[in-house]
């Protein structure tokens, strides 16, 4: 429990640190702004429990490199949205600027689900993407976060 405890308190330091700019957004939000050259990094998001989510969950997918071990990851990109009412697994699409991708660097893509502000599910694994012979497109299975302790 206090190992499972440490590895959450970890990925929500390193998600809550990182900086929540990553490539120029369009106006209204989403995608890189006009003129900037786009890719993208897709897959899904999911979990094992057969637990319904509630209609208000967000999800939250973030693309970061994590190269630099001493430091917090930098966030490329990422796509929040709302459950409503639908289950798992989401889909996602992530653009981020191909300009801004380092060969010899490391990329990984994190999730997490949380409903009024409570976290309910995350990544405890790296999906690493990109470069270094990783994929463009992930499986993302995320695990609960918290619930009774056991005796």
């Amino acid at each position: 429990m206090i190992r499972t405890f440490a590895l959450v308190a970890a990925a929500l330091w390193v998600v809550g640190c990182a900086p929540t700019a990553a490539v120029p957004a369009a106006p209204g939000g989403t995608g890189p702004a006009p003129g900037t050259s786009a890719a993208k990094v897709t897959g899904s998001v999911g979990y094992l429990q057969r637990v319904a989510l509630p209609p208000t969950a967000v999800i939250k997918v973030v693309l970061v490199d994590v190269s630099r071990a001493d430091a917090p990851a930098i966030v490329l990109g990422e796509q929040v949205f709302a459950a409503g009412g639908r289950q798992v697994p989401f889909p996602f699409e992530i653009a981020y600027d191909p300009a801004r991708i380092q060969a010899n660097h490391t990329y990984a893509v994190q999730a997490r689900i949380e409903d009024g502000g409570v976290l309910r599910f995350i990544t405890d694994q790296r999906h690493a993407v990109i470069t270094r012979g990783a994929p463009n497109q992930v499986e993302l299975v995320l695990r609960p976060v918290g619930g009774a302790a056991k005796p």
